[in-house]
């Protein structure tokens, strides 16, 4: 199976670099236009379906990429961002906000962890790969969901999680093949 994976177009908070995980906002003039050119970029890539995330940025993103297109297109709450609870609002450049980031295993007060949101998502990845075999998936999601993504997909060391990050619109393409009536192992 392959995935292609996208995060949202630009929203007015990416632009003034706040904390958007769950908050539910629309994409700008300038994310609506990069959906529009990641949809022409996409153009010649056969896609069977297109999930995303139920919040508004993603989904105004998935519909302009498949405009035009007769693409099966469904909503998973499994992609939508991760609770930041407290910084939900906060600038991207919060002591308060990095330090938590960088503790996966702790909840964001009043939020989610980094771990509880990779079970979700590495759950997703290999649910949607057993039923969907050898189908090629577009998965319109956000920036932290992409990070566990790319965890999934390649080892990364700590930093290298913390670090990682994706532009609105870019798209990375993944591989994941799992063996027929087999769950992944799982401990």
């Amino acid at each position: 199976m392959k995935f292609y994976v996208t995060r949202h177009g630009q929203t007015a908070w990416n632009q003034q670099n706040i904390v958007c995980g769950i908050t539910d906002i629309s994409l700008d003039e300038t994310g609506m236009q990069q959906a529009r050119e990641t949809a022409e970029r996409l153009r010649d890539i056969h896609l069977d379906r297109v999930i995303c995330s139920p919040l508004l940025r993603a989904r105004q993103t998935a519909e302009l990429i498949c405009q035009g297109r007769e693409i099966p297109f469904s909503v998973d709450k499994r992609v939508r961002e991760q609770n930041y609870g407290i910084y939900e609002g906060a600038s991207r450049f919060d002591s308060g906000f990095l330090e938590n980031k960088k503790m996966f295993a702790v909840r964001y007060p009043g939020g989610e962890s980094q771990m509880s949101t990779a079970r979700r998502v590495y759950e997703f990845l290999e649910d949607t790969a057993r039923k969907y075999p050898g189908e090629s998936v577009l998965v319109v999601c956000h920036g932290g969901v992409c990070r566990v993504i790319e965890s999934y997909f390649h080892d990364m060391t700590n930093e290298e999680f913390f670090q990682f990050s994706m532009g609105n619109c870019e798209v990375r393409e993944y591989d994941l093949d799992l063996p027929q009536g087999e769950e992944a192992e799982t401990w």
